[in-house]
């Protein structure tokens, strides 16, 4: 399956931050796909050009997660949103090839400057 477009994937476990962030995307025109889990998103393996996802969940972290689309062999670009203010954790982000973690409170022209620098870096380095 090729993605569409311009799809990206939110994967959060608050149902809340899932819809508010699809309707932000949409409209700056991207086409978005929701999962309020990793086991969701993974299970279905969509073809997708970003995954935005939470760091903590209770099936799997964020961390876990974009390591388990890695082991898949899975390079898709990957923006995590925390509230942790731990270098820990974006250091094990950093490893994953996860380059933007954003901090909550998440300012919408943060998320779009990440999502279009996401989009604009050849990640099949």
């Amino acid at each position: 399956m090729k993605p569409q477009a311009k799809t990206i994937a939110v994967v959060d476990d608050d149902a809340a931050v899932c819809d508010s962030t699809r309707c932000l995307l949409e409209a700056y025109g991207f086409d978005v796909r929701t999962y309020l889990s990793g086991t969701a998103f993974l299970t279905e393996s969509p073809e997708v050009l970003c995954v935005i996802v939470d760091y903590q969940m209770p099936d799997l972290d964020g961390l876990d997660f974009v390591s388990e689309l890695r082991q898949r062999g899975r390079d898709v670009p990957a923006i995590m949103i925390t509230a942790t203010n731990d270098p820990k954790v974006e250091r094990q982000a950093a490893g994953l090839q996860i380059s933007r973690v954003l901090k909550k409170p998440l300012f919408a022209p943060a998320l779009l400057r990440a999502i279009r620098g996401e989009l604009e870096t050849d990640h099949r380095q």
